[in-house]
């Protein structure tokens, strides 16, 4: 019987905290977008933040989008090759990358780098009761902290994911003629042929969305640290293990909307 007790007892609480946590990261997206309209604009903020998001994140992500496209190529022409269908490959790496694999991996790669920083920053400055000066001081945190990250995220995570997609079908193109011996002008027509501006508007919506989880959830994580360095360890590995769940899940209701 007491067994079963604190079997419904962890369940409860589990649930408990699980809603509670919903809660707190909805409250601090509708305050974000609520603040984000209102000024003063903190230009400088922003631009700080786009080129920690963003332009830091080039070197990982580049390297990331081109040995997709390049395996991607290799994998797609292997099976292929099996039904004589090898001059579809050009058009499987730019549909995977612009649709799918461009926005996921970009939006996973930001979040393990830019997303984590975000969490370990704001915690060191909740830990440390910098957060609470600045509401004693009567100034807003959500515009001095949250959001400038979350138009960082926001603005930067689309413009990265274009150049994920380039860089992601040029290393199948490299692959393909260089290596696998492909037509360059057979590998190119079918690209332009089948791929849409729908399946790049599409990718770029997606990269928007998962730029927005990754700002909130980091900055969530971050403002509701407590427990010292251990409690920012934490957060930060919450941080980019929620970010991860939520970047996937909500892919897959994304592809199911938008296709």
């Amino acid at each position: 019987m007491s067994s079963k007790r604190s079997l419904l007892e962890a369940i409860g609480s589990g649930t408990t905290a699980l809603i509670e946590e919903v809660g707190l990261l909805t409250q601090m997206l509708v305050k974000t977008i609520g603040r984000v309209f209102r000024p003063p604009f903190r230009f400088r903020h922003i631009v700080l933040q786009m080129e920690e998001v963003g332009f830091n994140s080039i070197p990982v992500v580049l390297v990331t989008a081109i040995f997709t496209g390049m395996v991607l190529a290799l994998q797609s022409y292997t099976g292929f090759r099996r039904f004589n269908a090898e001059v579809l490959v050009g058009t499987v790496v730019a549909l995977s990358m612009t649709r799918e694999l461009g926005p996921v991996l970009t939006g996973l790669i930001v979040a393990g780098r830019a997303g984590s920083a975000m969490a370990a920053e704001l915690g060191t400055m909740r830990v440390t009761e910098q957060i609470d000066a600045m509401v004693t001081l009567a100034a807003n945190p959500i515009d001095y902290l949250v959001v400038p990250r979350f138009l960082a995220g926001l603005i930067m995570l689309p413009l990265l994911t274009i150049l994920s997609d380039i860089v992601g079908i040029a290393g199948g193109y490299l692959v393909s003629t260089k290596i696998l011996g492909a037509n360059p002008v057979v590998y190119m027509r079918r690209t332009i042929d089948y791929l849409e501006i729908s399946d790049i508007y599409s990718g770029l919506l997606k990269a928007a969305v998962f730029g927005t989880i990754i700002a909130i959830v980091g900055c969530y994580k971050g403002f509701y640290a407590e427990g010292g360095a251990e409690g920012v360890g934490r957060a930060t590995t919450g941080s980019v293990v929620m970010s991860s769940m939520l970047i996937l899940i909500s892919d897959y209701f994304l592809t199911a909307m938008l296709f």
